[in-house]
């Protein structure tokens, strides 16, 4: 079987690839450091997590981004809609009484008999390569008419939403309403169809917040986060302050303070925090900027792709990445409102980790089937 088309130099973007390594060797050490607390209050050893994480996520995601970067990123199309399906399938499974797993009130994990995985990692990857098919297979014109582009394009987006919603994880559901808006932007989307998603997806937001007085307390903590620093501010404030108390050059590694059961989530969506407060304001930009320079090089690689196909599954990774790390990152640093989704690649959590690796493989295979120049 060929893996690669005629023409090709099977050579990926070394740049991308460099840079996508530094930043997950980084995830590990720093993980190895935000958790080593919380690990030995639970597990009796500092190193729990990293060894968790390292087993089940990154080995296991090694492994499919390996294979993904070798096999020619075509043949997932025909495999694009059972794939969606099948993730929409396991999204349902999250609501069945035995099969759902329930944590901090929101039910967004699948438990079938030893593996508890989360199904809306696996939703984010599989619409992404449905929406490269369906994007890829219409002319712009077609993309620009109500009732063959938008109207379509909307029902499948409004479907895997409202099944996160439901869970609830509104974090996640607007990263994939992020996902679908830069690849249907790129598709060539008619201006006044842009207007009325990003419309809807505004009001949207305000209701899911009014309708939650949990959400609405978040958001009002955002505006003024002074209001409640031991309630429901708490969490922010303790972000802030460790991003504050490290400085320029932080407190050193594995000196943080916070992680001592100050901050919640350390392990998980406050690992930034951590970050910052150990390594200082210096690392922490440069921490930023490599997940600038990895979307950087992931938009050249959808410029570069053969075909539209590759080019919206480039463009759909690169959205997927470079807006969770942004909502992450601008979460910790009181930007945004607090959404609880992890810093892809750093995060602890097997089921972003593999389904993340798996992605860029995928995103990988592409660059060595692009045209044009490698090393610029």
């Amino acid at each position: 079987m060929r893996m690669f088309r005629s023409g090709t130099t099977e050579r990926p973007d070394y740049f991308f690839v460099g840079a996508f390594f530094l930043l997950l060797a980084l995830g590990m050490i720093m993980l190895s450091s935000a958790s080593a607390v919380l690990s030995f209050q639970k597990f009796g050893t500092p190193y729990y997590y990293v060894v968790h994480q390292l087993l089940f996520g990154v080995l296991p995601g090694l492994v499919l981004l390996f294979a993904a970067s070798r096999i020619d990123y075509h043949l997932w199309r025909p495999f694009a809609l059972p794939f969606l399906l099948f993730s929409i399938g396991l999204l349902v499974l999250v609501f069945l009484p035995g099969i759902g797993y329930e944590f901090g009130g929101a039910r967004r994990w699948v438990h079938l008999g030893p593996l508890l995985f989360q199904p809306s990692e696996l939703a984010k990857l599989s619409f992404i390569l449905y929406l490269a098919v369906w994007l890829s297979s219409k002319g712009v014109k077609h993309i620009q008419n109500f009732a063959y582009g938008f109207l379509p394009f909307s029902v499948m987006t409004g479907t895997l939403a409202l099944l996160v919603i439901l869970q609830p994880d509104v974090g996640t559901m607007g990263v994939i309403a992020l996902i679908a808006f830069s690849m249907y932007f790129i598709g060539g989307a008619a201006l006044p169809h842009l207007a009325i998603a990003a419309t809807a997806g505004v009001t949207l937001l305000i209701i899911l917040i009014r309708s939650a007085e949990y959400r609405f307390k978040r958001f009002m903590t955002f505006l003024h986060p002074e209001l409640d620093p031991l309630g429901i501010g708490y969490h922010i404030n303790q972000a802030l302050l460790a991003i504050g108390s490290g400085g320029i050059f932080g407190r050193g590694f594995g000196h943080s303070r916070q992680k001592f059961a100050y901050l919640p989530e350390v392990t998980g969506d406050s690992i930034f925090a951590i970050i910052a407060e150990e390594m200082g304001f210096i690392f922490a930009l440069l921490f930023i900027g490599l997940f600038v320079f990895l979307a950087v090089r992931g938009l050249r690689i959808a410029r570069n792709a053969p075909d539209d196909f590759g080019k919206f599954i480039a463009i759909g990774i690169v959205a997927w990445i470079a807006f969770q790390a942004f909502i992450n990152i601008a979460a910790m640093l009181s930007l945004l409102p607090l959404t609880g989704i992890p810093l892809p690649f750093v995060s602890y959590g097997g089921s972003s980790m593999r389904v993340s690796l798996f992605a860029i493989g995928i995103l990988i295979n592409i660059s060595r089937q692009g045209k044009g120049e490698r090393s610029a």
